[in-house]
């Protein structure tokens, strides 16, 4: 049965997408960077240090430290998830959801930490959670499963009895690797990419969620 529920930030709980591209763009575009379409859509999936470093190696740029410019890409996009971060729909509507039935509620992400209460606090969802994790706390990012696993640990649940949320092909990598149960809620453009065949559910939003999906997804087999 399953009895916790870990969800991705970026994506799930809030649309911070469009600004971690618009942030980027301005920090590395200042160091001299020709931030392209094409290989912004590579490093999305990236946590701020290997999007620092894979720009950095693209077009190595002089006198500022790699760690202060990972710091002013963050410093951006808290500022623009202040002024701009829009909540993903039915985010807290699941929340309650999962809350009602007595699950333990996790967040497993691939951003830094100090991000995390700005965006928890923009969508009024602090409350809901019992363990939080941050790639701050884990060797890589996602596809590895580690932010998972540690996550499924702070809250005391074998991984195999959790649900995870996931909008990207990486982090549902990370999840089903952590041995985990996983719902893909794909961009409408992506939703057909087979990267999310992977997944036990793949749904258009959190409103099409149902008890009936949960009782799928507790009785199938992993």
């Amino acid at each position: 049965m399953i009895r916790a529920v870990i969800f991705d930030m970026d994506g799930i709980i809030i649309d911070s997408e469009p600004l971690w591209k618009k942030a980027e763009k301005l920090v590395f575009t200042s160091m001299g960077v020709n931030v392209t379409e094409e290989q912004a859509a590579v490093t999305a999936s990236l946590t701020t240090r290997e999007v620092t470093e894979y720009w950095f190696n693209n077009s190595p740029w002089q006198n500022t430290p790699l760690h202060e410019v990972e710091n002013a890409v963050i410093d951006k996009v808290g500022e623009l998830i202040a002024t701009q971060g829009k909540p993903i729909d039915g985010i807290a509507n699941t929340l309650e959801f999962f809350k009602q039935r007595k699950f333990k509620i996790g967040l497993a992400t691939n951003s830094p930490y100090q991000l995390i209460p700005l965006v928890l606090e923009k969508v009024g969802i602090t409350h809901y959670f019992d363990a939080i994790t941050s790639s701050d706390e884990a060797p890589k990012g996602k596809p590895d499963p580690a932010v998972y696993l540690t996550t499924a640990h702070k809250l005391d649940i074998p991984p195999q009895f959790c649900l995870a949320f996931e909008d990207s092909g990486s982090g549902l990598r990370a999840a089903k690797r952590a041995g985990m149960k996983a719902v893909a809620i794909p961009a409408s453009f992506e939703y057909d990419h087979p990267k999310f065949d992977i997944a036990d559910l793949k749904l258009t939003g959190f409103k099409h969620f149902t008890e009936q999906h949960l009782r799928y997804l507790s009785e199938s087999q992993t």
